[in-house]
């Protein structure tokens, strides 16, 4: 798969590289300290991945990627960085990017850009864990109708809902009174519907109303 990295620490993107070709699987096929390098670099290589982080000089992370996927909403962009906040967390996941990782969890690197590399999304445990309090802070309402219109009944929605708080089936299981086995059926149904193909494109698609690169499904 062929990487470009971004990251306005040079000592950070020379490490990346090593780390990336070390194994065969990536090549680093660029490198830039800034937003501008990242707009630039991916219209010029088109890399199968963008690596990014956020906080850079001349232009953030984040506003390079609302460049990139305005014009490439097909494109794959993981973020690669040591801030949690949820209003980057938030900003990420509406813009479409495929991922955000904390710099801590370099381990998982290489299996993240695996699956943004065949379309999944990735995010670490700690912007996992930060999605049940992001939901509450998003009115529930109009989000509960808007899935309705999307042909989702009120049991399926009220388990998209308790899908994208971070629950696992048993959890689910637990606070619908249902069993596991028809809790996966309703997910399996929910998916099929949305075309969406895992629970964590249903949790970014519940709490932001949008899916990978950007695009947003129509409500009637």
């Amino acid at each position: 798969m062929r990487v470009l990295v971004v990251d306005d620490d040079r000592l950070v993107t020379l490490s990346l590289k090593m780390i990336l070709e070390a194994g065969g699987e990536a090549e680093v096929v660029g490198t830039g300290q800034s937003g501008t390098d990242a707009v630039r670099l991916y219209r010029q290589l088109r890399p199968d991945v963008l690596l990014m982080d956020i906080r850079m000089g001349e232009m953030d992370g984040l506003e390079a990627a609302e460049k990139i996927l305005k014009g490439s909403p097909e494109a794959a962009i993981l973020f690669l960085t040591t801030f949690s906040d949820d209003e980057y967390i938030v900003r990420a996941l509406r813009l479409g990017a495929r991922g955000y990782l904390l710099k801590q969890d370099f381990e998982s690197l290489l299996p993240a850009l695996r699956a943004v590399c065949s379309g999944q999304s990735v995010f670490g445990g700690e912007v996992v864990s930060k999605m049940p309090l992001l939901m509450k802070s998003r009115e529930e309402e109009p989000r509960r109708k808007s899935f309705g219109r999307l042909g989702l009944t009120e049991r399926e929605i009220l388990v998209a809902e308790q899908v994208a708080s971070g629950k696992n089936n048993r959890e689910i299981a637990e606070a619908l009174y249902l069993s596991e086995g028809t809790v996966r059926n309703y997910i399996s149904e929910i998916l099929e519907k949305l075309k969406l193909r895992d629970r964590t494109q249903l949790a970014i698609f519940y709490l932001t109303g949008k899916l990978q690169g950007g695009e947003t499904r129509p409500a009637d």
